[in-house]
């Protein structure tokens, strides 16, 4: 019986492998980490061996398959997500140029292609010539252009991550929709590449022949190949399902099908997402991205540096906890956790700003964190607690918003991501946000999201709606605690929203004397 869906789910530290029936449960998973996740050869760069990926998936695959719990024979489709943004160029036999640059990446290019005049009088009336510089700047594709102009005359495919592991595992040069976020010239409210008259293909260093096939969410990729078959153990021939990207994987997964439902994702990047089928840029001049229910969108409000400050934390200041860890056989959040669990609410006034990177259009260019409010009796575990807090704060921030731009408010919060495992996160959003927050069945949102959209595109179920009826449910809630509601609140109000604005000045000064961070 064909009835087992497989979602590789290709991530920023590991490919995961992960087998679910068309109830939606995880029959089992297998995981190959990237050792390192990227390397750096210049400060504040991420790159990685495109063909690392690949290899991983492999062997993502074959350790699921060796585990026995899951047989090959009974698979009905593979559907994948991504990572978002990370960019691989390839020469005419589809083998990589360079290393592929990371969405972490912090690289700018300094000279970027001129914009024809009447677009840059256009933008600039618009008030967005800003952004567009920043968005030449941050476009892995000009830097190649300006910095390997060998590389930039011999690619013939610029990929997305998602368009480099679906060319090897099919043979085609296709890729979803929902996967297509990053610097590339893509009309987000279209869904679709840039129309030719787009100032987009000014700004950019793209040959448009170089792009890959667009596929809605869904819908046939093509079929694994032979070759693929061999590296990955996934039988010849197999449907290849088009998947979406990792957050809109998030969103499907967790069931959060209205726009009145949030999904925050706990990941690397922290965001908070709404499903809508109407196009509303969640900052002016930033776009919704792509939904895994094709024709739809995601509002989307993003804390670039996420739960990597978490990873921040323990590295360079839980030494102690991850000797210990290590000894009693624990993660480091665990005991970390604990004690940060026995720090009052509000950490004694201790509290963080998560601009450790800043956004494209907020909290602005100049934008840095902080940490606020220290006193003597501050310890390790206030800090790690304000890092919790100061990411839930801001996701707060970030329901305002979009509340404030869509009209509808939130009335469901649903968490994902590696940071919904931990009860305290849970907790402390729930309380910051005033409203229950719920983890939803499978902590593998994102994994599931793709194997709805595989069930969908192999008929198991009749469509979207269904699969997500089938195949999601809710785990734990977590209701608020109303005195902690309340000094969050006056927290939230009185200190953190307040806080950018009365520190801009000083984060200007910084960047006008120190040229760091380097945005144009």
């Amino acid at each position: 019986m064909k009835d087992v869906l497989l979602a590789i789910d290709v991530g920023t530290q590991s490919t995961r492998a992960l087998a679910f029936d068309a109830q939606g449960r995880l029959l089992d998973k297998a995981r190959a980490a990237y050792d390192p996740p990227y390397q750096s050869p210049e400060p504040g760069w991420a790159e990685q061996d495109a063909e690392v990926f690949w290899e991983r998936v492999g062997a993502a695959c074959r350790l699921l398959w060796q585990q026995g719990r899951v047989s090959v024979d009974r698979l009905a489709a593979v559907a994948m997500t991504f990572q978002r943004g990370t960019v691989v160029h390839l020469d005419a036999a589809n083998r990589p140029l360079r290393p592929a640059i990371l969405w972490l990446d912090q690289r700018r290019a300094g000279r970027t292609p001129p914009l024809p005049l009447p677009w840059k009088a256009a933008l600039t009336l618009a008030g967005a010539r800003g952004v567009v510089q920043r968005f030449q700047a941050e476009a892995e594709c000009n830097w190649v252009a300006e910095h390997q102009p060998d590389v930039h005359r011999q690619t013939a495919r610029l990929l997305l991550l998602s368009g480099f592991v679906t060319l090897r595992m099919t043979g085609e040069a296709r890729v979803s929709v929902a996967c297509t976020v990053g610097y590339v010239p893509f009309d987000f409210k279209k869904l679709a590449w840039s129309a030719p008259s787009d100032w987009k293909w000014s700004a950019l260093a793209v040959d448009p022949r170089t792009l890959p096939k667009l596929v809605p969410p869904g819908q046939p990729l093509g079929s694994v190949t032979a070759e693929a078959a061999r590296h990955t153990g996934i039988p010849e021939g197999l449907p290849v399902i088009s998947g979406a990207s990792d957050k809109a994987c998030e969103v499907l997964g967790s069931g959060c099908l209205e726009p009145h439902q949030g999904c925050i994702g706990y990941g690397t990047t922290a965001t908070l997402n709404v499903d809508s089928a109407k196009y509303v840029e969640p900052v002016r001049l930033v776009p919704p991205y792509p939904s895994a229910r094709p024709g739809r969108y995601n509002i989307e409000y993003q804390v670039f540096r996420g739960f990597w400050m978490v990873t921040w934390f323990k590295e360079q200041f839980a030494h102690l906890e991850r000797e210990r860890a290590t000894e009693q056989g624990l993660e480091p959040e665990v005991l970390l956790e604990a004690l940060a669990a026995e720090v009052p609410p509000g950490s004694l006034g201790l509290t963080l700003q998560p601009y450790w990177t800043p956004g494209l259009r907020h909290p602005g260019p100049e934008g840095k964190g902080a940490i606020i409010g220290f006193g003597a009796a501050h310890r390790k575990p206030h800090l790690y607690r304000a890092i919790l807090e100061g990411l839930a704060y801001e996701m707060r921030s970030g329901r305002d918003l979009v509340v404030a731009r869509t009209g509808t408010p939130l009335t469901e919060l649903t968490l994902c991501g590696g940071g919904s495992r931990s009860d305290l996160v849970l907790q402390i959003t729930a309380d910051v946000f005033g409203m229950p927050a719920r983890r939803p069945s499978c902590d593998e949102a994102s994994g599931l999201g793709a194997a709805i959209l595989g069930a969908v595109g192999v008929g198991l179920h009749p469509d979207l709606a269904s699969a997500v009826a089938a195949m999601t449910g809710v785990g734990r809630i977590f209701e608020p605690v109303p005195a902690n509601v309340r000094r969050y609140d006056r927290l939230y109000t009185s200190v953190y929203r307040p806080l950018y604005a009365r520190l801009q000045p000083l984060y200007r000064a910084i960047r006008d004397i120190t040229g760091y961070p380097p945005f144009p």
